[in-house]
């Protein structure tokens, strides 16, 4: 629906990125926000892990729990999320999700700045399967994304 140059989504529409084997919607993008942010609603199912430890040189985050629960781990502390709860995620700072729990947890992510859209895209491009974490750290590499594995990891 168009507002006079703006939009409406209901929840869980929007463009579908299938990336990294969570439910992501990009709910807007940089072409929309003149690249001051991205919006994603993402439903990660019970009993779920998101991506690996990481971290972004180019862009803060933050998040929205809508429904369900999702630890975080941020810079070495840990944190659960809940209905309504907000955690913001700075750039340069090592952070990770799951969702250990029964139900699926929802959360909405902003990105500032935009770009992050194209990360997952180039993701969601990817051949379906096991993906090959040379190919994957090349790709986080293009977009200043840098994975920060445990010692003993790929």
């Amino acid at each position: 629906m168009s507002l006079g140059g703006g939009y409406m989504l209901a929840s869980r529409k929007g463009t579908q990125i299938p990336a990294i084997g969570l439910g992501i919607t990009m709910k807007t993008d940089g072409k929309s926000t003149r690249d001051a942010y991205s919006l994603f609603e993402y439903a990660i199912p019970p009993q779920t892990d998101g991506p690996p430890p990481h971290l972004h040189t180019r862009e803060d985050e933050s998040f929205i729990c809508l429904a369900g629960r999702l630890d975080v781990s941020l810079g070495g502390e840990d944190f659960v999320l809940e209905h309504g709860d907000y955690l913001y995620l700075p750039r340069n700072v090592v952070h990770a999700f799951r969702n250990p729990y029964g139900d699926e947890a929802r959360v909405i992510s902003v990105v500032s700045p935009a770009g992050l859209e194209a990360y997952y895209q180039a993701l969601g491009a990817l051949p379906p399967g096991p993906k090959d974490i040379a190919v994957l750290k090349g790709i986080m590499a293009d977009f200043g994304i840098e994975l920060q594995l445990p010692a003993g990891g790929h």
